[in-house]
């Protein structure tokens, strides 16, 4: 393990709820939840203010609405997060190749890599500069943790949370480890920590006091090793910069049991379909066909065929999803499907035709128009309007749905930069509300002509209003 802190782990705070309340100034300070919104859904994020409440991400939405009533529940926007992580990311990449995502809001960075640090005092400077610059960037807050492994910088920025930067400084980390419980330490799990619990075992310093061949007893050779090793604040993993892909999927619960078959299918359809654009969005195709179907007993069954070659046609995708579900017994009812592709490769068969079943390549234009219509007819006719989502009036500009119901759609009109909105009601089907893109939490900068001299060095940094600032 190496001796200086310049393993940096980011941790943007509680990201979703985040941004909510970045993008809606009416909701700054005030406790928000983000998550499925039907019967079956679950916390995605909570805002520290609905954390005060008890609630947490993966708890059922239920659970949260009983102990947080008064708190702003949204829909999840996706393609916001996804561009506010691009921008996250850039800056990290920014001082070091070696950058590990390990998800939309975390990531872990080399600093020593990109020599952006090498001692304490560097590291801890790298990772103000960082926080600055999320900040500038996106509006938002995250927190920073630096430690000479993986497993410590996580644990830091844990403890830096919300909006912090922790630094552990090398030779204290045992000392740091060893009243902490033992799901700290990373793969830990609920099972693991209660089989420690019953053997007597509760911190960190009770699994180093163990020995490693009683842990090794215990939990197995592998398992054994690595926990001792971790409990004596060893980790050798090193920070992989790409994360290789193995799958792409989309699944989707349902508030109500579905037990029409005609409909299972359409499901079906609609969901290899949603794959396909993500395969595609990701430039990617795939061997591999996976069909996941939960039954109304919480049983689980996956299906999946292999086909010749990768592909990302919707057409292929979509029969052989169909052909899966014909294998499936739905007769008491789903509750959620999903529907898969692995075996993932950047380039697609050339012959996409030859992989579906033979009644395809026969099959006139006609009836595939058809088979289309019919599916693209299952869609309500009724615009639906879901709690967060963007929405533009003719005449009032850009707002947020607070909440629907009863033929009628209620709007808050606010943007990043304004103060709180006011509030409309309005028909669902009023011809001058529609759908709109989330706008930036931070605006542009203007384009300000320079009256620098052309030789400065592209690392130049001056001050700006007494605070430091860089050009790149």
């Amino acid at each position: 393990m190496r001796n200086a802190p310049t393993i940096l782990h980011l941790d943007m705070d509680a990201f979703f709820a985040s941004v909510e309340q970045a993008s809606k100034p009416s909701l700054r300070g005030k406790a928000v939840v983000v998550g499925g919104l039907g019967p079956r859904g679950v916390v995605a994020t909570a805002s520290y203010e609905a954390r005060v409440f008890g609630v947490h991400s993966a708890m059922p939405m239920a659970q949260a609405r009983r102990l947080a009533p008064n708190a702003a529940y949204l829909v999840p926007r996706f393609s916001l997060y996804r561009a506010i992580s691009e921008q996250v990311m850039a800056l990290l990449r920014e001082l070091s190749p070696l950058v590990e995502p390990l998800s939309l809001d975390e990531a872990f960075v080399d600093l020593e890599a990109g020599g952006a640090a090498w001692d304490e005092e560097s590291a801890r400077r790298a990772g103000q500069k960082l926080r600055a610059d999320i900040r500038a960037v996106t509006g938002l807050t995250g927190s920073v943790g630096l430690a000479a492994s993986k497993m410590l910088a996580k644990i830091a920025s844990e403890q830096a949370k919300p909006d912090g930067l922790v630094l552990i400084e090398p030779g204290t980390e045992r000392a740091l480890l060893a009243p902490m419980p033992v799901r700290t330490l990373p793969g830990v799990g609920p099972a693991t920590g209660d089989h420690l619990r019953r053997a007597g075992i509760t911190t960190v310093e009770e699994l180093a006091e163990a020995g490693e061949d009683e842990l090794v007893r215990l939990l197995g050779k592998a398992h054994g090793h690595a926990l001792y090793a971790m409990a004596l604040a060893r980790d050798e993993r090193p920070v992989v910069a790409e994360r290789e892909t193995k799958s792409v999927s989309v699944e989707d619960t349902y508030d109500v049991d579905i037990h029409d078959r005609l409909r299972v299918g359409l499901e079906v359809q609609r969901l290899a379909d949603r794959c396909v654009r993500r395969l595609r969005e990701a430039g990617l195709s795939g061997r591999t066909i996976v069909l996941k179907v939960r039954r109304y007993d919480f049983s689980t069954l996956t299906r999946s065929e292999t086909l010749r070659g990768p592909t990302d046609d919707p057409a292929v995708i979509r029969e052989a999803a169909a052909r899966l579900l014909d294998s499936v017994d739905t007769t008491g009812g789903v509750r959620l499907l999903g529907v898969g592709v692995s075996g993932l490769a950047d380039y697609t068969q050339e012959d996409l035709f030859a992989q579906a079943l033979p009644s395809r390549a026969a099959q006139a234009p006609e009836e595939t128009s058809v088979a289309e219509a019919v599916v693209e007819r299952v869609e309500p006719v009724e615009r639906q309007w879901r709690a967060g989502q963007d929405v533009r009036h003719a005449e009032f500009g850009h707002g947020w749905v607070q909440g629907s119901g009863l033929g009628r759609v209620t709007v808050r009109f606010e943007t990043p930069q304004s103060e709180p909105g006011r509030v409309r009601t309005f028909f669902t089907d009023d011809p001058a509300l529609e759908g709109a893109d989330p706008l930036p939490l931070v605006p542009e900068p203007a384009v300000q002509v320079s009256s620098e001299p052309a030789s400065l060095p592209k690392s130049w940094s001056g001050t700006v209003g007494g605070e430091a600032t860089s050009r790149p």
